[in-house]
């Protein structure tokens, strides 16, 4: 009796590779989107003159 190796799915791994990579970059985006709007909520608004 032979033991059968099960056939590789060299396709699974790298579409998993990709939708993880999809996944960080969509919530890095998000994350650096926050701190932007973060930071243009707090910068004082210096854009006016007054006198």
């Amino acid at each position: 009796m032979k033991q059968e190796t099960p056939p590789k799915k060299s396709a699974k791994p790298a579409q998993t590779r990709e939708d993880r990579l999809k996944a960080a970059l969509k919530a890095n985006l998000a994350r650096r989107k926050t701190q932007t709007r973060a930071r243009n909520a707090v910068k004082p608004d210096g854009d006016t003159k007054e006198g």
